[in-house]
């Protein structure tokens, strides 16, 4: 069973909805610790500030399942946007500590990088690039780009932890993966064909 955990950050049921088209009709939306504790994948969704997604987490009472499931049991989880940063270590958009499983920092892209004519936030369609060759990214197309909506990337303190760059200005990591722990910035959900197969794989492949 594919737990998509409800913490109340963000609307979660197009991520249903996709997992349902790649061929998986069986996920629930949850906040309950048995359903946590019963499945066999999880998936952290979110948008928005780091902060409210950390206390609303912490409120939720989930936070020891999860480090019980991911951590010592090794379920595979999927973070997604605000979900994949809140595995690092924290963030600059605010002084909440993160679950810290990926040894990496959350931080704001550097306006002195960025071309006058791209703003913050990144919005819209980025080509990405697969630095590991992983499960997760079995049969996907060597030109797949994903829909992003951030201001906010992660930093990895260890190279061999990112999976996924992509540019916007400079390159940033789009996507971690340690073990069983799967963090991706851009939304799968809303990607078309590539973000189907992604998850096509999540599911399968792990």
């Amino acid at each position: 069973m594919i737990t998509i955990i409800d913490y109340k950050v963000g609307n979660i049921t197009s991520i249903q909805k996709m997992l349902k088209k790649a061929g998986y009709a069986d996920a629930i939306i949850s906040g309950r610790v048995e359903d946590i504790q019963n499945a066999s994948k999880l998936i952290l969704p979110g948008v928005g500030h780091f902060d409210y997604g950390m206390k609303q987490l912490k409120s939720s009472g989930l936070t020891e399942v999860l480090n019980q499931r991911v951590l010592d049991d090794k379920v595979p989880i999927l973070g997604i946007c605000l979900g994949a940063q809140l595995m690092t270590n924290g963030s600059e958009e605010g002084k909440e500590k993160g679950l810290g499983w990926i040894d990496a920092e959350t931080v704001r892209f550097d306006k002195s990088k960025l071309p006058s004519n791209l703003k913050i936030p990144n919005m819209g369609w980025t080509d990405v690039t697969f630095k590991q060759d992983v499960p997760l990214f079995r049969d996907m197309p060597t030109d797949s780009r994903f829909y992003f909506v951030h201001t906010y990337h992660m930093a990895c303190n260890h190279a061999e932890d990112i999976a996924v760059t992509a540019t916007y200005g400079h390159e940033f990591t789009a996507g971690i993966i340690k073990n069983n722990i799967i963090g991706m910035q851009f939304h799968p959900e809303k990607s078309h064909k590539y973000g189907m197969q992604l998850l096509r794989n999540f599911i399968n492949n792990y």
